[in-house]
């Protein structure tokens, strides 16, 4: 295990670094600490389920590193990406399909879907970007407990279960993101 490191440019490379290797790491979002692993390794996206004891018919939110590299994986629609170039980076996921030919693992996607979104936490799109493609970012916590909004309350549910923390301090408590679809040329609304 990496263990704690605090946010600097050295813990981030050893923290991507992870990430290749198949690791899953906590990391800060601007909603609550997530848990992320490389959304194109299978092993590494089954141990975030085991991690978090989450159900496998749930799929994993992903986030990207900007609007280029969520179009590599998705297929965005006129209305949606007029949407989110307003909105990101942001707390805004949508759902939307998959691009065909994509190397996602299984557990990322839905009926050929994908929720995803480009964080407005600069640590969270850094780690896609030196990735070099998206990363798994579900909260870091049990299924069916709170967010944990310090990495002190991740490592008391968690505890040596992941890979890796990366320390940004107490987080302020904010709302998951809000989903978002569309359905019949209509952003629908599936999280407020």
């Amino acid at each position: 295990m990496l263990g704690l490191k605090k946010i600097n440019s050295n813990s981030v490379k050893k923290i991507v670094e992870v990430l290749r290797q198949g690791g899953v790491v906590v990391f800060p979002t601007e909603t609550a600490y997530g848990l992320a692993a490389d959304a194109t390794n299978a092993k590494a996206v089954r141990r975030v389920f085991a991690i978090k004891e989450r159900i496998k018919e749930k799929s994993l939110p992903l986030i990207a590193a900007d609007l280029q590299m969520v179009e590599k994986y998705a297929v965005l629609s006129p209305l949606i990406k007029k949407l989110v170039k307003k909105y990101w980076p942001g707390s805004l996921t949508t759902v939307v399909p998959i691009r065909r030919g994509t190397d996602l693992a299984r557990g990322t996607m839905l009926y050929s879907t994908i929720a995803i979104r480009v964080s407005a936490h600069p640590i969270a799109r850094e780690l896609s970007k030196r990735l070099g493609r998206p990363i798994v970012s579900t909260s870091a916590n049990l299924s069916g407990q709170p967010a944990c909004y310090s990495v002190r309350a991740a490592k008391k549910q968690l505890g040596d279960r992941p890979d890796g923390y990366l320390d940004a301090g107490v987080l302020p408590r904010r709302k998951p993101s809000r989903i978002v679809t569309e359905k019949d040329g209509e952003i629908v609304v599936l999280r407020f």
